[in-house]
C-alpha cells in the first residue's frame, strides 16, 4: 500500500508515457514564475511519480477493524484501500484517521473494552461513519496530470489518492502530499528555479501561525485525539508547563497504541505516550522565519517528513498551498 511517510524510497525512475513529458511553455501573464511549477505539474501523468516498486495492502470490508489496523501496523503502512465483495469495487480507504475517530467515539475508561473496536468489521463501521462523511472513493487514473491530482487532493481536503488503472480497475498506488513534492524535488531541477523560492518564509506567509493548535505533556492521549477530530490536524506540538516545544505527536503516532495494544489506556499523559514510542525521536525538525522556502521544501524532502515546527510552534505544510 501507500510506500508513505516512514517507509524508505528508492530513486524515482521517470517513466515516458504519450505526453507525459515535460516540454518548455510559453508561460503567459507579467510574472513567468507563477506558472513555472503549474506547467510542471500538468505536463507530468500521475504514472510519472510512481515508484518503480512499493507495497500495496488491501482490505475486504467483511475484515475486522482490530486486525486491520495490526496490519497497518505490520507492514508499515498508513492506508489502504477497502475492497467490497458483494459490489466487487473499491468502495473507500482504511486510514489512521479511522482509528482516531473510533478512539475518539467510543472510549470510556482503561476498564471499559472498546466493543467497536474489537468486534465491529469494516464494513460495520464504514456504515456507522458514513452518515456524517463523504460516500464515495475519490481517486485519479495513471494518465492523469500530478496538476489535478493536486487539486483534487485540496479541493477533496484529504492526504490519500488512490490512482486506479481505468482498464482493469486495479489500485496501482497511493499518491501523497510527500510523493508529490518528493517528485518536484527530484526533478525540479528540469525547469527554471521561480524566484519566489527565494523568499523567507515570514515574507510568502505559507504555514500556520495563528490559533496553533498545541498539547500539554501533562495532558492526556484522549485530549490529544479530540485536538486531532476538532482541529483535523495531522500533527500537535507537544509543550511543557513553560511553553517549550519539547516534541511532536502525529496521528501516525496514535497507530503505536495498536502496535503496543495498549489503546485501551488513553489516559496515558502525553510525555508517557512519547517516552513509550516504539521509534525514538531525537528533537524536533524546525525551521525558522528568516529561511527560505527552496531551505524549507529541500529539509522535508531530505528528513521525508511532512511536518515541520515553526520556532514559535508553526507546523508548516508546504503541499497545503493552492
Amino acid at each position: 500500500m501507500d510506500q508513505e511517510e516512514d517507509e524508505e524510497e528508492d530513486v524515482l525512475s521517470m517513466k515516458n508515457r504519450g505526453g507525459c513529458i515535460y516540454a518548455k511553455h510559453a508561460f503567459a501573464g507579467p510574472d513567468p514564475d507563477t506558472f513555472i511549477y503549474t506547467n510542471f505539474m500538468k505536463s507530468h501523468c500521475c504514472y510519472d511519480a510512481i515508484p518503480t516498486s512499493s507495497k500495496l495492502v488491501i482490505f475486504d470490508t467483511t475484515l475486522q477493524v482490530k486486525k486491520a489496523f495490526f496490519a497497518l501496523v505490520a507492514n508499515g503502512v498508513r492506508a489502504a484501500p477497502l475492497w467490497d465483495s458483494k459490489l466487487q469495487c473499491f468502495v473507500g480507504m482504511l486510514t489512521i484517521t479511522d482509528f482516531i475517530n473510533i478512539l475518539h467515539r467510543y472510549y470510556k475508561s482503561p476498564l471499559v473494552q472498546i466493543y467497536e473496536l474489537e468486534e465491529h468489521k469494516i464494513e460495520t463501521w464504514r456504515e456507522i461513519y458514513l452518515q456524517y462523511s463523504i460516500n464515495r472513493l475519490i481517486s485519479i487514473t495513471p494518465d492523469s496530470s500530478l496538476f489535478e491530482a493536486i487539486y483534487s487532493l485540496l479541493k477533496n481536503k484529504i492526504h490519500r489518492l488512490p490512482v486506479i488503472d481505468p482498464a482493469s480497475g486495479n489500485v496501482l498506488h497511493i499518491l501523497t502530499h510527500k510523493r508529490i513534492l518528493k517528485f518536484l524535488h527530484i526533478f525540479g531541477s528540469m525547469i527554471p528555479k521561480p524566484r519566489f523560492l527565494q523568499k523567507q518564509i515570514n515574507e510568502v506567509a505559507i504555514g500556520t501561525f495563528k490559533q496553533i493548535a498545541t498539547v500539554q505533556e501533562s495532558a492526556s492521549v484522549y485530549d490529544a485525539l479530540t485536538i486531532f477530530v476538532e482541529r483535523r490536524v495531522s500533527a500537535l506540538p507537544v509543550v511543557n508547563e513553560q511553553g517549550k516545544v519539547v516534541a511532536l505527536y502525529s496521528r501516525f503516532d496514535v497507530i503505536n497504541l495498536a502496535a503496543q495494544k495498549n489503546y485501551n489506556n488513553l489516559n496515558m499523559t502525553m510525555q508517557e505516550a512519547i517516552a513509550s514510542r516504539a521509534c525514538c525521536v531525537e528533537g524536533v525538525l524546525k525551521c525558522y522565519p528568516y529561511e527560505t522556502l527552496e531551505t524549507i521544501i529541500d529539509r522535508i524532502a531530505k528528513a521525508e517528513v511532512i511536518h515541520m515546527q515553526y520556532t514559535c510552534m508553526t507546523v508548516i505544510s508546504l503541499l497545503n498551498v493552492g
